[in-house]
């Protein structure tokens, strides 16, 4: 898809104008967002998305269109599941809720960072030789396995917040006791030390790192282009900070979401795989076409999202009883 130097400068102009908004005017004063709030600011984020991508349809092809809304679906739900790992981090660390947005905000920043990143890495990979497709497949073949491991484990809520780079924090940095505000780091009793946020930053970031592993090579395996894996990838993440607030404990009765992604994640994992043997014509020479159409990828998944909500749901409402 031929995309002009100034579609990209226009694009990221926008969007990142859309940011500046986000973190200086909205974001410039922690505070817990009302319910009108949140739902104002994900109504207009999705929005956003379904014009661009309904543009994208219209100004360069339905098949472009298509890619776009199967990658976006499949970001948006990765982040959501992202959202009951923040949810975690918040609770366990005891970040209070008028400091949650903050945090988040930066969590998401540096989201977009990681996956700028492995955006560019992947593009570099995919041009230097197709192979890498069975690498993607593979990988995210494992990733399914490994939610679904972690589901019947049940043993997320330990890794999200007691990981590598937090347990180093703890043993090498000074800390207070308590929060101060937005700050990081302050001078307490005549020492400078970091302040308890700077931990769930951490924990964030690293949470956000391992996202961006699993969260590129699946929308890969739906397109190829590096402005919709950019663009899919930044709507995704638009409003979710809203959405924490929105959803709130709702995000724990999604109890068969990673399951749900496990699914997804081992679908793209296997069109990866067939897209590469359909590279090397390895899938004409035993004698099938590879190539998974677009059509299927998203009736898959938007399929199996309805059926992980509507299943999650059902099973939440027996788990608790009714008192009205």
């Amino acid at each position: 898809m031929p995309v002009t130097p100034l579609a990209w400068t226009l694009t990221i102009v926008v969007l990142l104008a859309v940011l500046a908004v986000d973190v200086f005017v909205i974001g410039r004063r922690p505070h817990e967002p009302t319910m009108r709030e949140s739902a104002l600011a994900i109504g207009l984020y999705v929005g956003a998305a379904l014009l661009f991508g309904l543009g994208v349809s219209f100004l360069m092809s339905p098949q472009y269109g298509g890619q776009f809304f199967a990658g976006w679906l499949t970001e948006y739900s990765l982040s959501v599941d992202n959202l009951f790992i923040f949810l975690i981090i918040m609770n366990r660390l005891n970040v209070p809720r008028h400091l949650q947005q903050y945090a988040l905000l930066v969590g998401i920043m540096l989201a977009l960072a990681f996956r700028g990143v492995f955006i560019a890495l992947g593009a570099g990979l995919i041009h230097l030789f197709s192979g890498v497709f069975f690498l993607f497949g593979a990988f995210l073949i494992y990733t399914s396995i490994h939610l679904a491991k972690d589901y019947f484990e049940k043993d997320t809520e330990e890794e999200a917040v007691d990981n590598f780079a937090t347990r180093w924090a703890r043993r090498q940095l000074p800390f207070t006791q308590e929060f101060h505000g937005t700050k990081l780091r302050v001078y307490e009793n005549g020492v400078r030390a970091w302040t308890p946020l700077f931990t769930v930053i951490v924990a964030l970031g690293t949470a956000d790192l391992l996202f961006a592993l699993d969260s590129i090579p699946a929308i890969y395996g739906l397109t190829n282009e590096p402005y919709l894996v950019l663009t899919a990838n930044i709507f995704a993440l638009m409003g979710l900070r809203q959405l924490y607030f929105l959803l709130g404990n709702l995000l724990r009765k999604l109890v068969y979401l990673s399951l749900g992604l496990s699914v997804i994640l081992a679908f793209i994992g296997v069109k990866l795989v067939l897209h590469a043997m359909h590279e090397y014509h390895l899938d004409a020479r035993l004698g099938f076409n590879g190539e998974i159409p677009l059509t299927v990828s998203l009736g898959v998944i938007l399929g199996t999202l309805i059926v992980t909500t509507v299943a999650s749901l059902v099973a939440s409402r027996k788990r608790v009883p009714s008192y009205d």
